[in-house]
């Protein structure tokens, strides 16, 4: 049985999605990493700049590629409260995780299993609604 046109394109979204979210992340670490190592900044600034540096990385992909939608001050104001909640909801998931004696491998997994589809529905049905 064939998915229809717009169950395929959904799956396109999703993976493309993904590939942002991956791409997001390798930014965040590779400037958290860099500032830990070669400047000496400590692990909160360091991961803060690197949100900070990450999040317009991401809401361009997410915008252009993933939703294929277009640039605009209304998504990324729609864009930025569904990343820190994002970040949010992984601090809580992965605390929750570390509350009920899980290993950080289990929170991870349980981060990984919960916030991006989450955050991909938030951003598909509010963040790019009108794209």
């Amino acid at each position: 049985m064939r998915a229809s046109p717009s169950a395929s394109a959904l799956v396109a979204s999703l993976m493309r999605f993904g590939v942002a979210g991956a791409v997001s992340t390798a930014v965040h670490v590779i400037v958290a990493v860099t500032l830990i190592e070669m400047f000496g900044a400590g692990s909160v600034l360091a991961n803060a700049v690197a949100f900070c540096t990450a999040t317009p990385c991401s809401y361009l992909l997410n915008t252009l590629w993933s939703f294929s939608a277009r640039v605009h001050r209304t998504s990324f104001a729609r864009f930025v409260p569904v990343s820190i909640f994002g970040l949010l909801l992984t601090t809580f998931v992965a605390r929750t995780v570390e509350h009920l004696g899980g290993s950080h491998w289990v929170g991870i997994a349980a981060v990984v299993l919960i916030v991006p589809p989450v955050t991909f529905v938030l951003h598909r049905y509010w963040t790019y609604r009108d794209a």
